[in-house]
Formats: structure tokens, C-alpha cells, sequence
């Protein structure tokens, strides 16, 4: 019987909150799994350009990952239209349409699920993105912290 292989996408708090003391324990069990191919990484010319952007310590943990387990997908004229319908429905203002975009490319490239430590414009807003998805004929996408991702992860597998 094949195993199912989940396609999960990944904001920059992910990569981010690897380190930090907060989220270190989590981060890592999240980590862990994935270089153990247990699900593969959707990585996005999003991600990459704020990784591009970030201190020395994030990129080099980012270049680690292992190539065979990722996905890479690219912003397209649909995903771009996607994220600003969320600004227009008022999901986040205008400022965070990066987050959006995020939630734009995960759900065209159908993810399982979004894993992000970014609460406030990510986690918390999820009702809305799921709103406007499904107003505009997408499907609803599951947005959690990696925490509650491996809960769900191991409770299904």
C-alpha cells in the first residue's frame, strides 16, 4: 500500500522560529519530520526572497533542507490575483501582502496545509482567507502552527 505524501507549504516564521528558545522545540520536532521525508516542502519564489533577505544564520538552516523533499512553485498572474482578493475582502490590509501570497500560492498549488508561526496575520485570519476561497471556487486550506500540524500529521499517518 503507498504511503500518502502530504504537500506542505511554509511561511518564512517557519524557518525564522526554528531557532528561537518559543518555538525551538516544536520547530524542530516539525524539521525533524520533514528531513525524514516524511512530507514534502512546498517552497515558493516568496519564501525564497525573504530568506534571500534574512540573517546569515536563517539562510544557511534554509540551504540545509534537503532538495529531494522539496516542491519549488512560482508566483503566477492567479496567485497574484488570488492575494490581492484577499487584501480587497479585507482578510489583512495592504501591508501584509506577502502573507497573502503565501496563502495565494498554497492554496493554487493545493498544500495541505499552511504551517506558519505568524499568528496574527496568518493563524488568526484563517476564516477569512477560507472565506474568500471558497466565494471564488478554491478550496478551504488547513493554516497551523507546527505544533498542531504534527498533532494532526501523526494522528492520521
Amino acid at each position: 500500500m503507498n504511503k500518502r505524501i502530504w504537500k506542505i507549504y511554509v511561511d518564512s516564521s517557519v524557518v525564522y522560529g526554528a531557532p528561537t528558545k518559543e518555538f525551538s522545540q516544536d520547530s524542530r520536532y516539525f524539521w525533524e519530520s520533514f528531513r525524514n521525508g516524511e512530507f514534502t516542502l512546498i517552497v515558493s519564489d516568496v519564501l525564497t526572497e525573504e530568506i534571500e533577505r534574512s540573517p546569515q544564520s536563517v539562510r544557511d538552516l534554509f540551504d540545509a533542507l534537503p532538495e529531494s523533499h522539496i516542491e519549488r512553485v512560482f508566483s503566477t498572474d492567479e496567485s497574484d490575483d488570488l492575494a490581492e482578493r484577499y487584501v480587497v475582502e479585507g482578510v489583512v490590509d495592504e501591508t501584509n501582502l506577502d502573507d497573502c501570497r503565501h496563502i495565494a500560492l498554497a492554496t493554487i498549488h493545493r498544500a495541505d496545509a499552511v504551517v506558519s508561526w505568524n499568528f496574527r496575520h496568518t493563524i488568526y485570519r484563517r476564516a477569512g482567507y477560507n472565506d474568500v476561497n471558497l466565494k471564488l471556487g478554491y478550496p478551504g486550506i488547513e493554516i497551523q502552527t507546527p505544533k498542531q500540524f504534527m498533532e494532526v500529521f501523526h494522528d492520521e499517518t
